[in-house]
């Protein structure tokens, strides 16, 4: 990276943690080797091939990344290796049970739109239902069928880890997104590939081959991934949320041609400079020294890109499908705000939900306000705005109505 930023060194817990962990932090040198050993570990047979050939690539340009740190590689590796096991017990679920292709996943809600533009809060509003079923971090995790006590602890315990993990080495982080082990969650914990990694890491080989992706095999293994959640379980209305599912609705749309979009809007502006600052806490974790120019001019292209895709498909959605959400909606008063949200996807509101709202929409205990700037990053309104002119055309329209 060039023009890195001067930030901040980072708790004294990771400083500690790339010490210890840089003497295994050289296997980076040989990227397939280590991969190997977390198939062997997943399954080797039991994970087909083209899902094998994705994750290999994607650690080989992890492991060439310039300034990861010893804690970056492990995080490198555990994010692989956890996809790995979770094809290979998928697959071994599906082969046991055939039953679990035959679930339906009917009319399930998606919750889209750029990021830190209040899908989180909407997810979280919808997930207050008994109607509703929303993924918890954990299951996302660690997918599988109903779990006797103990396993079912572990599960939760490594989720519990990975948010703990987040809370020592970045600290602030919490104040932004703050990750509850047994709480709703989005499917980019589940989707095999999205743009997070660059969140982590400049990996510049990944952009193009992101970019070209065909993910239409990604969302059907999505889908399997809640059939297996569903299986031999209540059935109740999916409500999955991700601010990536923007880029892809074609795909998602194909697989759930049924689902209802949720699409959250906010300025632009504010949204992109807040992600930046997500970017900057949790990629600060991963790689030293940061360069703010670079996360600046790197999530402006793809958030835009998101966006421009994500309207190019929009014209293709029934309009009976689609729910437009502007910021104000909860953002200013949730308790006038969700029942028309419910209304919207064809939901109850109840005057239970209503008792609940409180607690879902409050700061998290212990969290602070975020604060972030644009000029932080490199850029200016200006820039936002011309990035973002169509998408703010139909904001202006979605503001009006």
């Amino acid at each position: 990276m060039k023009g890195s930023a001067a930030v901040p060194s980072g708790p004294l817990s990771l400083t500690l943690a790339n010490a210890l962990l840089g003497p295994a932090s050289r296997s980076r040198r040989t990227p397939d080797h280590v991969f190997d050993r977390l198939l062997d570990a997943a399954g080797r047979t039991e994970v087909d091939e083209q899902f094998v050939d994705d994750f290999r690539f994607l650690l080989r340009c992890w492991s060439g990344a310039e300034h990861l740190t010893p804690v970056g590689w492990l995080s490198a590796r555990g994010h692989v290796g956890r996809h790995l096991a979770n094809r290979a017990r998928i697959r071994r679920l599906l082969a046991e049970h055939p039953g679990i292709e035959q679930e339906p996943v009917e009319r399930p809600v998606f919750v889209v739109g750029l990021p830190r533009t209040a899908t989180t809060l909407t997810h979280s509003v919808l997930s207050l239902s008994a109607d509703h079923r929303c993924p918890l971090l954990w299951e996302l995790l660690t997918p599988d069928l109903e779990l006797g006590s103990e396993d079912r602890q572990k599960a939760i315990a490594t989720a519990r880890r990975l948010a703990g993990g987040i809370n020592l080495f970045a600290p602030r982080f919490r104040h932004i997104h703050a990750l509850r082990p047994e709480g709703p969650e989005e499917c980019t914990f589940a989707l095999p590939h999205t743009v997070m990694p660059l969140s982590q890491a400049a990996i510049p080989e990944y952009l193009p081959w992101h970019e070209t992706r065909d993910f239409e095999a990604d969302y059907r293994y999505l889908k399997q991934i809640y059939q297996v959640l569903q299986y031999g379980r209540p059935r109740r209305r999916w409500v999955l949320k991700s601010p990536l599912h923007l880029e892809n609705l074609d795909a998602l749309r194909t697989v759930f041609p049924d689902a209802t979009i949720v699409w959250t809007h906010r300025d632009p502006a504010t949204a992109v400079a807040s992600f930046c600052s997500l970017v900057e806490h949790g990629m600060a974790v991963n790689t030293r020294p940061l360069d703010l120019n670079w996360i600046g001019a790197t999530w402006l292209e793809l958030l835009a890109r998101s966006a421009s895709r994500g309207l190019a498909a929009r014209a293709a959605v029934p309009r009976e499908s689609l729910v437009d959400v502007p910021y104000s909606w909860l953002g200013s008063d949730p308790a006038a705000g969700a029942p028309k949200l419910y209304a919207a996807v064809g939901a109850r509101w109840t005057e239970a939900d209503a008792a609940r709202l409180p607690a879902v929409t409050a700061r998290p205990k212990g969290t602070r306000v975020h604060s972030y700037d644009l000029a932080r990053y490199g850029l200016t309104r200006a820039d936002v705005d011309t990035a973002f002119a169509d998408y703010n055309a139909l904001r202006a329209e979605v503001d009006r109505a």
